[in-house]
């Protein structure tokens, strides 16, 4: 096969969303704001994101995102989503270590009515959709992480053509609930297994402790299903991560639970690591698939160090109204400079991520929407 014909087929497209916590709204914020500047460039009243993704992967908060897109829900949905209920999913934030102590104390009042609060989100805006009905009625994969709680082991729930139907009838409000289940600040998902509804629960945890970023796992799902000498191109977008490092003096070295906050220092610890490693591992596979014959790109957006001032307002459980609003406003200028990248005829970027909103289907009607589903 020559390069142009290579080139001539439609790329396996992946969308690959960060966990995070509150942070994403950033993400649902982001995405709002470039849909709407290429909707306005196109002449259309909205744009069907999800539609244009062959596979959505995302993992926690980024789960939430992923499956609204799926099943075509409008970004602005998804930010009102985490501006109504979020002080309700994160009652009481933990600020230092007399929060954390005093979470200790309380037990486990607070992430109970946190479970309450998200199931009765994410019912707001998924209602009864299914990982298989989303297959079926859009076309669109999806590759959800999380942990199962019985093997504690990785479990990732996914219909692809290649999958199996194994996780076709699971609620993505479920899907949701068990890969947002983050330890200390959550409780563990219970969730009825559809293909044994008598039997107990399942139980899963956050999908973030072992694929916060998931684009490996879109990454190895793209592989399985795009077909041969198809392009590959991922898109992984992140949740305003915070710049992170610290100076730790051997003295300092020797940290107990309390100086972990009891363990709540811990998470946005492993989510920065992860971030940086599956970042550059599938960067340098890309590459050398790539030069293998094999047609793989990824694009990181946006790509810009976060300003210090967003420092205060970056926690994963922060849901104040001022914490929203600066996420909300730092999205919408990193969404300027990606329009303006893809605006540059020089940013072989930009012309990536140009060529995916260009191609994407006028969002359906309200009325439309609602007689397909």
């Amino acid at each position: 096969m020559t390069s142009s014909e290579a080139t001539a087929i439609a790329p396996y497209r992946v969308l690959s969303l960060d966990g995070g916590g509150m942070r994403g709204i950033y993400t649902a914020a982001f995405l709002e704001s470039l849909v709407g500047q290429f909707a306005v460039s196109r002449g259309e009243r909205s744009l069907d994101l999800g539609r244009g993704f062959d596979l959505i992967t995302g993992t926690s908060t980024g789960a939430i995102v992923a499956c609204a897109l799926a099943i075509g829900k409008p970004m602005t949905d998804v930010v009102d989503l985490y501006r109504e209920h979020g002080p309700r999913i994160f009652p009481h934030r933990i600020k230092g270590r007399r929060s954390a102590i005093f979470r200790a104390m309380t037990g486990s009042y607070y992430v109970r009515r946190g479970d309450q609060a998200l199931r009765t989100a994410l019912s707001s805006v998924l209602a009864d959709e299914t990982i298989g009905g989303v297959f079926e009625k859009r076309g669109i994969s999806l590759s959800i992480p999380a942990i199962d709680m019985s093997s504690h082991k990785a479990w990732v729930f996914k219909r692809t053509p290649k999958s199996g139907r194994r996780d076709d009838r699971y609620p993505l409000v479920d899907v949701c609930m068990a890969s947002s289940a983050a330890p200390i600040y959550r409780s563990l998902a219970a969730v009825e297994n559809p293909a044994s509804p008598n039997a107990p629960k399942q139980v899963f945890a956050d999908g973030g402790l072992w694929a916060n970023n998931p684009i490996m796992v879109g990454m190895t799902d793209a592989l399985l299903n795009a077909t041969p000498g198809q392009p590959i191109e991922i898109f992984s977008l992140g949740t305003c991560p915070r710049p992170e490092g610290e100076h730790v003096t051997e003295a300092k070295a020797h940290r107990s639970m309390l100086k972990w906050r009891l363990g709540a220092d811990v998470a946005p610890l492993g989510i920065a690591a992860q971030e940086f490693a599956f970042d550059h591992m599938a960067r340098l596979i890309a590459i050398a698939l790539h030069e293998s014959g094999r047609s793989i790109r990824t694009v990181r957006f946006p790509n810009k160090d976060v300003p210090a001032s967003m420092m205060p307002f970056l926690a994963l459980d922060d849901t104040r109204r001022e914490a929203m609003d600066r996420l909300v406003q730092q999205a919408y200028r990193d969404a300027n400079m990606t329009k303006s990248a893809c605006d540059d005829p020089g940013n072989p970027e930009g012309a990536l991520i140009k060529d995916l909103f260009m191609s994407l289907p006028p969002a359906p009607s309200a009325a439309a929407a609602e007689k397909d589903g």
